[in-house]
């Protein structure tokens, strides 16, 4: 495809989807990715947690609307029978109440106003559920070289909320693999093992993009969808100076070790946030716990100067994940061997992401995104669609911002909530919990 309509720079999963809906919206796509496999970069890194709770409402309800693409996949996709498609494992998830999440009395009212489901548990049903729990309280969290690590402060875990329709993706690089098959069938085309080196412009207007190759690629409308790169391919743009937002890559571990001996984590198990000991944690296939880092205070945040350069080791920080956790799960078997997963968020100011156009007409960006907007991917590609629909039929979205109807849950919600220019958001958790 020489001359698109738009291009879309990366194939992650909400590149894909946006992809997908402008393809079906009428536009003539062109996808483009410097990895050489769709859904490559941070995508296949990434948890694929399907949750609801949020500590604002715009956030819960944004990914309220998300579940439903996910609890109909084929449905909304539009596939061939024959095509295999990534499964959404609807496991739950418990969210221990704590007094760093205000005992999630914010989440709870955001989700009844929502008529999200959720439950009340007390610590007799958590451990129903759960019985190779602890329900020590260990706050706050710490490392290892901490001379109180491991020790119980003498309280205990009051209770939690359980969202039942929550739960996970399995393999989150083939549902953006799915997500480009269904916008081909729209005309879309994709190219990967394109690098994108510079941002074009013509007349104060955005005008495509130039590759290593030396290629030149024109198309009056550009998205910015890169991920960890996003924010190198901002400052190609030359679009940094209005933003109060900024993104950054972020390094990170997640541990995969087995379940305790006796107890099916994988068919048994449900997803666990729990700030208690700020790690979150779901079932992984062959009865494995994957266990991520809340981002407390005592866990150094590895900011990385690009997405291309950075430590893909495991450090301590695996251990202590792992030690951490078996505070909660004392039968946990730690192995020698580290597996799990090291990749890069692209994490925001106030890890919300940033959906907006820019001071450049006609490039747009979907950044800040990882860590807790996977499971947005379908209605973030829709509205992203609406966004530049908008903005390209003459609308000052800065001045008077769309307002989006969520179809399924038919809420609609400001998406100058998003906004590059945004005041940091102080309801944020300031961390993966968005």
């Amino acid at each position: 495809m020489t001359q698109p309509d738009a291009i879309i720079i990366g194939t992650g999963v909400i590149g894909a989807a946006i992809a997908f809906e402008m393809a079906k919206a009428g536009w003539k796509t062109l996808s483009l990715d410097r990895n050489t496999q769709v859904g490559h970069g941070s995508t296949a890194g990434s948890c694929a947690i399907i949750r609801m709770h949020y500590s604002t409402f715009d956030g819960t309800a944004f990914a309220w609307e998300g579940y439903h693409y996910w609890r109909d996949w084929a449905g909304y996709l539009g596939l061939p029978e024959t095509v295999d498609l990534a499964q959404f494992r609807q496991t739950g998830c418990l969210v221990m109440k704590t007094q760093a999440n205000g005992q999630l009395e914010k989440h709870k009212q955001y989700s009844a106003e929502l008529n999200c489901p959720f439950e009340e548990w007390g610590p007799e049903k958590i451990t129903e559920r759960l019985p190779i729990y602890n329900l020590d309280s260990f706050a706050p969290a710490r490392r290892m070289d901490d001379p109180e690590f491991g020790q119980p402060n003498g309280a205990r875990m009051q209770g939690a909320v359980f969202w039942p329709k929550a739960g996970y993706v399995t393999d989150p690089a083939l549902s953006a693999q799915n997500l480009l098959d269904a916008a081909r069938q729209h005309g879309a085309d994709i190219r990967t093992g394109a690098e994108v080196t510079e941002i074009l412009t013509d007349a104060g207007r955005v005008s495509g993009v130039r590759l290593a190759t030396g290629e030149e690629i024109h198309a009056r409308v550009v998205v910015n969808v890169a991920g960890p790169g996003s924010s190198t391919i901002n400052q190609m743009a030359g679009v940094l100076d209005d933003m109060t937002i900024e993104t950054r890559p972020l390094r990170q571990e997640v541990v995969h070790v087995p379940a305790p001996e006796g107890f099916d984590f994988e068919r048994q198990g449900t997803i666990v946030s729990d700030s208690d000991i700020a790690l979150y944690c779901r079932p992984e296939h062959g009865n494995h716990i994957l266990i991520g880092s809340e981002d407390p205070e005592c866990d150094p945040h590895q900011w990385c100067k690009d997405d291309k350069t950075y430590d893909h080791d495991f450090t301590d920080q695996w251990t202590t994940q792992a030690m951490r956790y078996a505070q909660r799960v004392p039968s946990l078997g730690i192995p020698s061997r580290t597996r799990g997963v090291v990749d890069l968020y692209d994490a925001s100011t106030d890890w919300i992401p940033i959906y907006d156009k820019s001071s450049l007409p006609g490039y747009y960006m979907a950044c800040g995104t990882s860590g807790n907007q996977y499971k947005n991917a379908p209605i973030a590609g829709k509205m992203m669609t609406a966004l530049i629909d908008y903005c390209e039929g003459g609308a000052d979205h800065d001045t008077a911002p769309l307002q989006f109807e969520l179809p399924n849950i038919q809420r609609s919600i400001d998406v100058g909530f998003y906004s590059r220019k945004r005041s940091i958001n102080t309801e944020s958790s300031f961390s993966v919990l968005g």
